[in-house]
């Protein structure tokens, strides 16, 4: 079967043009104050650096795959993820220490169901290598659709539309996008299709299990390194450990020295969180052989 041939760099393209797009339109949004752009803002903002990483993973490991298999994952599977996620999560989900264990284990099951639900026909698509491709695509279209859905949360408030804060929402969120759903999903995919039968049905192992438990316990700690930042600084200086006060997720009237420490810890967590899994993705990326012989 004939493929589609991508010339290579195609991402390093879509992202510089990407990149171009988004900052003329916010330059014309910002002088034009046109609520009209808002949208073409958002998507293109929510977007670039998903879809970037999607094509920099079909491109060098995942031709064979098809481009049709990676379209689907990114908007059906980050689509029906999104859903999902959000269905449970309302009905599940409550105010508690323990919330972010239960958001990780969700979005990943649900993001998971979603990758199963697009390969449900594509018996042959097997392997750890498929596994870490469209994981990964799914991951990146779920965070595509959640960037998009913060983006506006940040641009309309009762004020009115807030473009500071929405921008300042889409580069954060797009220099954290690497290191968040794209890179959890891809690891817990690379077991599923691991232990995937010839006849296409998937095996629920204590290995697939435990890749899982393991994605979401990392999602759970990137989610929650806010408030363990916030319980750091309040041990260390002292500060009255008040349950409400993690409610309110702050410290009310912070000194300098809290304002630092907080900044240390918060920045500090994410990154420790984002090399356990580059790490871990590397060390599956290691043992799967064909990784190193794609097109």
């Amino acid at each position: 079967m004939s493929h589609p041939r991508i010339r290579a760099g195609l991402w390093r393209r879509c992202l510089g043009i990407g990149l171009a797009l988004w900052a003329l339109t916010a330059v014309v949004t910002y002088a034009t104050k046109s609520t009209t752009l808002l949208p073409t803002l958002i998507l293109l903002g929510s977007f670039l650096v998903p879809v970037t990483f999607a094509l920099w993973a079909y491109e060098r490991h995942g031709r064979d795959l098809g481009a049709h298999l990676i379209l689907g994952c990114f908007l059906t599977g980050g689509t029906l993820g999104a859903l999902g996620a959000s269905v449970m999560e309302s009905h599940l989900l409550h105010p508690s220490l323990g919330m972010y264990v239960g958001v990780g284990l969700i979005e990943e099951a649900v993001k998971l169901a979603a990758l199963m639900f697009v390969l449900r026909r594509q018996i042959r698509i097997r392997g750890s290598r498929a596994g870490l491709v469209l994981g990964a695509t799914v991951g990146f279209g779920f965070a595509a659709m959640e960037s998009a859905g913060y983006a506006f949360n940040a641009a309309v408030s009762l004020r009115g539309v807030d473009l500071r804060e929405l921008l300042e929402t889409e580069i954060l969120r797009g220099v954290l996008a690497p290191f968040g759903h794209g890179l959890w999903t891809a690891i817990a995919g690379a077991a599923l299709l691991a232990y995937r039968r010839p006849n296409g049905r998937f095996e629920f192992t204590s290995a697939v299990l435990g890749t899982y438990l393991g994605a979401s316990l990392l999602h759970a700690l990137w989610d929650s390194t806010h408030g363990i930042a916030l319980w750091l600084v309040a041990r260390l200086t002292g500060t009255g450990l008040d349950r409400a006060l993690f409610g309110q997720g702050y410290l009310p009237q912070p000194t300098d020295e809290q304002k630092h420490l907080f900044s240390l810890f918060s920045v500090g967590g994410l990154v420790l969180v984002s090399l356990a899994g580059i790490v871990w993705l590397h060390s599956l990326a290691r043992r799967e052989s064909s990784w190193r012989n794609t097109p």
